[in-house]
Order: C-alpha cells, then structure tokens, then sequence
C-alpha cells in the first residue's frame, strides 16, 4: 500500500550531523514468539454517524507535537490542543518524524536522519528530547533504519521498528529508556511496524502493523514478543493502531481495497465491532479519551469527538502536517 508521509523518513537522504551520541547499542537478543488468529474479530463494519464541522468540539487540556514541513523540511512541532501556540521543536536541517510522548509528559521520542551520510543516506536513528526541544540525544547507533518510537506506560521501555535484520524485513524491537538492552520482538517475515506500533495501557501487550500475511493487518503481541495474534483480518490495508486510554478499544487507519482512501475506525481491543467514524489517518487518542487527533489529506492535523462528531482542523494551511500525537494528563 502507499507509505504514510510520517513513515517516509527512511527513504529521505543526506543530512545534517546529528548531536552527541549515545553509547554504541547493545548486543540484540531474540525471544521466542509465536503466532495465531484472532477468533473474535466481526466480519461485519459498522459506521459512526456523519461527522458534523461547526464551531468545533471542546479540547481538553494538553499540548500535541507533530510533524510537519512548513520549513521546507521535516520538523516536530508542539501546539496547544485548541491549535494555538504553535512552536518548532527541533530546528534541525535533517529531517525528523515521529514525534512520541514519555508517559510523564517530560521527554518527546522521535526518528531522524541527521546521521545519514554519503555511506549510508539512509540512516534513521531514534532520539530523544526534552519537552521544550532541549537536550537532543540519539538513543540507537545503528546504520540501517531505527524508527517509530513508542514509550512503555512506565517510561521504562520504548518499542520501535528497524531493518537491521535485512532491508526487506522490518522488526518491532523494544529497549530500555537509554538505548541499551535493543531486543527483536516479532521474528517475522515481511514488515512488522512500519505503519505503527503501540502499547496497552497496562503495559501487558503491544499492537502493530504487519504485511506477513501478505496484506496491511493489525497485530497484537504480549510485551515479550509471544502470542502474535491478527487482530483485523479484512480485505482492507489497516495500519495506525492507538489504543484507547482505558485499554477497551483500538483505534487505526484503514484503506477499502483498491482505494487510496483512508478512514479512521475504532474496535474493540479483541479486534471486535470495527466501526469507522471519519476519513483520515493516524489516530492519536486525548489522555481522557474523549477526543481523537488525525491527520487528513492534504496534509493537516483535525481533532473530532471520539464518536467520530465535531471535526476541527488544527492546521489549516499550506504545509504538510501529519503524525499527531497528545501529551499524557498531567
């Protein structure tokens, strides 16, 4: 299927170099896993009711970064929920993408190619920084592709995707806080979280997206990498998993087969009751989860009611915004 923009970076070439290093990366392990089918899934869809656009839904609290290249290249920027505020982050001639808030709201993960070099153009790290854009530090040392971060509920962890296993196979790995302890969860043929990789809210499961089955799915696996199971099942390319605050329900993007339409859809966390509620892309539940952030076409970031009612775009200009992500409940 088309690659979602915030995705992209790897295939972005020569950049800037990057800040100070972390210490070379652990030696990777690999634990065993195994996969299945969920039983549970609903082959049958429903739809929300038609989304209504007026004065707009009330906004919770709370700040949200994205991507965006209104500078000319990729950059996270941070806004207030309502859309004012709106500040870059990085300020970095490299391009980054895939902005990921720590549980406690004080750190921002995050993919760049500011190590990509002549060798090796592209070269994607994961970094780190602070809130305020501060103290910017590559977690990964790698020459391949590390992206995609996503924080453990306990801040403890951070999953993210890499090709270091071959560049035809991408793998959902977790490490520690710091960079070390780099461990392959999936072990699978084909691409695992290249469109997305999430944590339950208990910290117990992970969900992501895989192609193994020869079509764009969402998976969920125990943290340990076992019990992959197929949570979608459909026709359909569905990619973008976000799991609701309170662990109920999935969110994700799904693209009709031989469409380039994307929607939005929410389920039940067994992969039960699919239900779209707008067209749009890359699901980023409020920390209450009253509301859902997104992006649409051509490139801006909306926020709506999580029943699908209430859209209001955030970002309503020129640029290419994509990648939201909303800052935990303080």
């Amino acid at each position: 299927m088309r690659r979602l923009v915030t995705l992209a970076v790897v295939l972005l070439v020569i950049a800037s170099c990057g800040e100070d290093a972390a210490p070379d990366d652990a030696s990777t392990t690999t634990p065993p896993s195994t996969t299945s089918t969920a039983t549970s899934s609903s082959t049958t869809e429903a739809v929300a009711s038609p989304e209504t656009t007026g004065e707009g839904p009330e906004v919770p609290a709370g700040k949200i970064v994205f991507h965006s290249e209104r500078d000319g290249n990729g950059e996270i920027y941070i806004m207030n929920a309502d859309g004012s505020g709106l500040t870059n982050l990085t300020n970095n001639p490299a391009d980054d993408a895939d902005p990921a808030w720590s549980p406690d709201g004080s750190r921002i993960a995050f993919g760049s190619n500011r190590d990509a070099n002549e060798e090796n153009p592209t070269t994607v790290e994961v970094y780190v920084m602070d809130a305020d854009g501060s103290n910017q530090t590559r977690l990964t040392n790698n020459r391949d592709f590390d992206a995609g971060p996503a924080w453990s509920p306990d801040g403890s962890r951070i999953a993210f995707r890499s090709n270091r296993d071959g560049a035809l196979n991408i793998e959902v790995y977790v490490m520690d806080a710091d960079g070390s302890n780099q461990t392959n969860l999936t072990n699978a043929r084909g691409f695992d979280g290249l469109h997305g990789i999430d944590w339950s809210p208990d910290g117990s499961r992970i969900a992501f997206h895989s192609d193994r089955d020869d079509n764009d799915e969402i998976y969920v696996m125990d943290a340990d990498g076992s019990n992959q199971t197929n949570l979608t099942n459909s026709p359909a390319n569905d990619v973008n998993p976000a799991w609701s605050p309170d662990g109920s329900r999935i969110a994700f993007t799904s693209m009709p087969p031989g469409t380039l339409d994307f929607y939005i859809y929410v389920m039940d966390a067994d992969g039960s009751n699919p239900t779209r509620l707008s067209d749009g892309q890359e699901p980023a539940w409020s920390p209450d989860g009253s509301h859902i952030a997104f992006s649409r076409h051509p490139g801006d970031i909306h926020i709506m009611d999580a029943d699908g009612s209430n859209v209001t775009n955030l970002t309503d200009d020129a640029a290419f915004d994509t990648a939201p992500a909303w800052s935990p409940a303080p």
